[in-house]
């Protein structure tokens, strides 16, 4: 069902070209029955303007970020760009929000890195505030934000009376966040599917019931590493050098614990510290390139990713983010898609 499936746009080259292309890799992928297209963000690109541009060019599809910095826009602009983008797609879109990690939020958005399964539960609460603008003034004193917003002039009731919104989460208190406060969960590339049973699922439940809520339409989103080649192993070798970029970091280490790959995620580290990214690629178990991407020949993918989607609610899929060049990963996604586009009927 492809419907289940989504398809994160990565394109090459600068200028309008890149907007153009993203724009007709989401036309294709609605043609093919997709049920969404993700775009994300990182210190060069941003991702509501290209969610705007693949809005224009599509007319059912679903239409998310994966993710957007949560702390990188005041929750103010946030609703605001959300209404036109959720006004431009007819009530299309899916704010997907991620904090990235401390060092990133202090590093890169100029915020604490301080408690930021809290600052997101905070975020999503402002937002819903100010989703609700058209019925009154919004007033907020909060740990991380405070606002006083009485509208001077008419402000119109937004497409929907409910913006979607999933929060990321890898260890388990940002998990607990959105089960607290979000639509749904953006997992990592590195979730696997007994994380998910061990870790995820427990600290969704656990957040719910701290707030009283169910999960009842909660969405659980996967997110695959796709590389395809008819050559089979040097599949493998890219979905294994994308795990080992990841694996070097600590936010990981209890999902290699699970899996017992605590001694291959040691020698990744020592190897990725020595400047040896081949060798920490070839360091990568077999069973953790299985169980975190999709690495197969092109006539392979359907059924590979039907085994991967049973995990989730909605499975969304991409080229390894690791290793190519954006030439390279518009590509690979490219034989994503047509890998799983319906051959044409015939007369």
């Amino acid at each position: 069902m492809r419907e289940q499936y989504g398809l994160t746009i990565f394109t090459g080259g600068r200028g309008p070209r890149r907007f153009r292309a993203a724009a007709d890799l989401a036309c294709r992928a609605e043609a093919a029955g997709f049920g969404a297209v993700w775009t994300g963000e990182l210190y060069s690109r941003s991702a509501t303007v290209p969610m705007a541009v693949l809005g224009a060019a599509t007319e059912r599809i679903a239409i998310g970020s994966n993710i957007a910095y949560g702390v990188g826009r005041s929750p103010l602009i946030w609703a605001a760009e959300a209404r036109d983008l959720d006004e431009l797609t007819g009530g299309r879109i899916v704010l997907g929000l991620g904090n990235g990690t401390p060092g990133m939020m202090e590093n890169w958005l100029s915020t604490s890195g301080d408690a930021p399964a809290v600052r997101m539960e905070e975020l999503v609460t402002v937002l819903r505030k100010l989703w609700r603008l058209h019925q009154g003034p919004v007033h907020h004193e909060g740990r991380f934000y405070r606002l006083h917003l009485v509208p001077t002039a008419g402000t119109p009731a937004p497409l929907r009376e409910h913006l979607p919104i999933w929060t990321a989460g890898v260890g388990p208190r940002m998990v607990r966040a959105a089960g607290r406060v979000a639509d749904g969960l953006v997992c990592h590339p590195m979730t696997t599917a007994g994380y998910l049973d061990e870790v995820v699922r427990p600290a969704l439940t656990a957040g719910a019931a701290d707030t009283g809520r169910d999960l009842d339409g909660f969405v659980v989103k996967g997110l695959r590493m796709v590389a395809l080649d008819h050559d089979e192993e040097a599949a493998r070798r890219r979905v294994a050098f994308a795990v080992a970029q990841y694996a070097a970091s600590r936010v990981y280490d209890r999902l290699f614990a699970l899996h017992g790959w605590d001694a291959a995620q040691q020698r990744i580290r020592s190897v990725a510290k020595a400047g040896d990214p081949a060798a920490a690629a070839a360091a990568v178990p077999d069973e953790a390139i299985d169980a975190i991407g999709i690495a197969c020949r092109p006539a392979e993918l359907p059924d590979r990713v039907a085994a991967h989607a049973a995990a989730f609610d909605h499975l969304d899929l991409c080229a390894p983010p690791w290793g190519l060049d954006p030439e390279g990963l518009e590509e690979a996604t490219e034989g994503i898609l047509a890998a799983l586009t319906p051959a044409p009927a015939h007369a």
